[in-house]
């Protein structure tokens, strides 16, 4: 057993992984628009036509001429004539024509007929027949949806590498957008190392543990709309890690191989990796904690992640490498987490030149957020993520924080309320 004969800063390791890929990119595919959402936009969208399409009327009352009502007030109500109505599906050809000193009834979300230039509000008036009197003045224009003002033809409606939301969904249907070009979804192969390890179900008796990282692996990377070919576990043999990894390697966008990742005896992942033919060396060893034997190959333009077999660590080698690299793929960016600042309720120390993500237990009590370290140590801890609710990074070059020291913490969870 030796050592890492040097380890990358976070910055570094992320940099030489994103310029080893940033010429590789997924197809793309047509889906419906019902089923674009949180697919990741493949093409500039533009809106093919106006929306609105026409002047339409944004409340209920009267289509009017403003000069007509100029002068108009409660104690000197304007008279004017009602000579039609407008309704939301009236054809535009028929609508009635509005001349100096006349009125049509309208409803919002009708086309703004011929001749009129603003809407009154009904609560404005009284009518009596066709007889209309007006106690308000209105500006030009006012109360009136401008054709094209929510979209133009040819406005960029949703850029390329957008993560379609429903709000997309909702603004590309109103523009009769049936369907869209959208990134397919990443394939990733993963598979566990480790003798120490057992399948979930199995009715192993001995010593050996259950493959937690595997599936919490697969969950986050379903939870980002990939496509998982799970291989369960691997003996720790090289050529066989090698051969299994080859054989499927043009048919995946991604492999993560958990465990095996350092530099003990039986730690084999390295050794299979570097028989692969054309294997590229793009970091092992990172300065963070935890998650230092984390690293990342390039084998025909495909990129091959070593995560530790301990579930905490590879979270966040996930979180850290994983992650932006499939949204690389795509030109796109993860969603924002929501952060918070907080006093931490304990003091903090750490080694310099060490990148740490520490989680915490973030609490609210008398409108003051506190975030309460777990453990710094600990990368098998599940606990410390289900118990957690934050990730506090401590940069390299910071020693250790002092208690009551207010930081910023990403929130993985809802933070609690304590009294």
């Amino acid at each position: 057993m030796s050592g890492f004969r040097s380890l990358s800063t976070v910055d570094e390791a992320l940099k030489r992984l994103l310029e080893a890929i940033k010429d590789h990119k997924l197809s793309v595919e047509e889906v419906s628009l019902e089923n674009s959402v949180d697919r990741i936009c493949g093409e500039d969208l533009l809106a093919p036509v106006d929306i609105p399409p026409f002047n339409r009327s944004a409340v209920d009352g009267y289509a009017v001429r403003y000069i007509d009502v100029l002068s108009a007030s409660p104690s000197n109500p304007i008279e004017l004539k009602i000579v039609g109505v407008s309704e939301a599906d009236y054809d535009l050809g028929t609508l009635p024509k509005v001349n100096p000193g006349e009125a049509v009834e309208i409803y919002t979300g009708a086309p703004i007929p011929f001749g009129a230039d603003s809407v009154i509000m009904a609560e404005f008036c009284k009518r009596d027949g066709d007889k209309l009197w007006v106690s308000k003045p209105v500006a030009y224009m006012q109360n009136i949806s401008v054709k094209g003002e929510d979209f133009k033809t040819g406005d960029l409606v949703v850029a390329k590498g957008v993560k379609l939301k429903p709000w997309h969904v909702g603004a590309l249907a109103s523009l009769g957008i049936v369907s869209v070009t959208v990134y397919r979804k990443p394939v990733v192969l993963i598979a566990s190392t480790g003798l120490e390890l057992k399948q979930l179900g199995s009715e192993d008796h001995s010593g050996k543990i259950y493959d937690s990282t595997r599936p919490m692996l697969k969950a986050l990377l379903k939870n980002i709309n990939c496509t998982v070919l799970d291989f369960g576990i691997l003996p720790d043999e090289p050529t066989y890690t090698m051969k299994t990894i080859s054989k499927h390697l043009e048919s995946v966008d991604l492999v993560i191989i958990t465990g095996g990742t350092s530099l003990g005896l039986r730690d084999a992942t390295p050794e299979a990796l570097n028989m692969l033919e054309g294997s590229k060396l793009i970091f092992h060893g990172v300065r963070m904690r935890p998650g230092k034997p984390t690293g990342a190959y390039l084998v025909k333009d495909r990129i091959i992640f070593m995560l530790s077999g301990f579930p905490v660590a590879a979270f966040i080698g996930f979180k850290v490498f994983v992650e932006p690299a499939i949204y690389a793929l795509t030109g796109s960016k993860p969603d924002p987490q929501p952060t918070v600042k907080a006093y931490v309720t304990r003091r903090l120390a750490k080694p310099t030149g060490v990148k740490a993500y520490i989680r915490v237990r973030v609490y609210r009590s008398q409108n003051r957020f506190y975030a309460e370290p777990l453990r710094l140590t600990g990368s098998g801890i599940l606990s410390t993520l289900t118990r957690g609710n934050g990730i506090l990074v401590l940069e390299e070059e910071v020693e250790g924080l002092e208690e009551g020291e207010e930081v910023e913490v990403l929130l993985t969870q809802p933070f609690e309320e304590v009294e």
